[in-house]
């Protein structure tokens, strides 16, 4: 029932923007965080040796960020391992700027400027609940998966 545009949407854009952005950010934090505490309660209590995989969207925008990438470059992001603290460190510096600052990073832009500090919260609150070294990267998604799956199936030529 939510995602990154009704996070967004939960915060006015005056927060966001604004001188107290990052009370806004942790906000959103929290709201994602308490979203997954159900789900966090009917997983074991061992958390060891979690390995967390991102798809799409936000995941691959903070990767691109991590390589300093001039434009995205699917090639270089799917199939990625970047380290939890330096997505964490993006994501942090990220969610502290406002709409002009997040526009003028290449791989973020005028197009996603707006959601991805959404984004950002959702994927701190994730590493906060499943601790992980790193997170791998996918650029395709799942929907993409499950189509190749189902092709294959058929006998299409991938």
């Amino acid at each position: 029932p939510w995602g990154v545009v009704s996070l967004t949407e939960s915060e006015r854009r005056e927060a966001l923007e604004g001188p107290d952005r990052l009370k806004a950010y942790a906000r959103m934090r929290e709201r994602a965080r308490h979203a997954f505490a159900r789900f966090a309660e009917l997983l074991p209590p061992e958390r060891e040796g979690i390995r967390l995989l991102g798809t799409s969207g936000t995941v691959t925008t903070l990767a691109s960020v991590h390589l300093a990438l001039p434009s995205y470059d699917r090639r270089a992001v799917d199939g990625l391992h970047v380290p939890v603290d330096a997505m964490q460190k993006i994501s942090e510096m990220i969610s502290g700027m406002d709409y002009a600052e997040r526009s003028n990073l290449p791989c973020i832009g005028a197009d996603r400027a707006d959601l991805v500090v959404a984004g950002c919260a959702i994927l701190e609150a994730i590493i906060e609940i499943w601790p992980a070294q790193n997170l791998g990267i996918a650029d395709r998604g799942i929907r993409e998966g499950i189509l190749r799956s189902l092709m294959a199936r058929d006998g299409w030529v991938l």
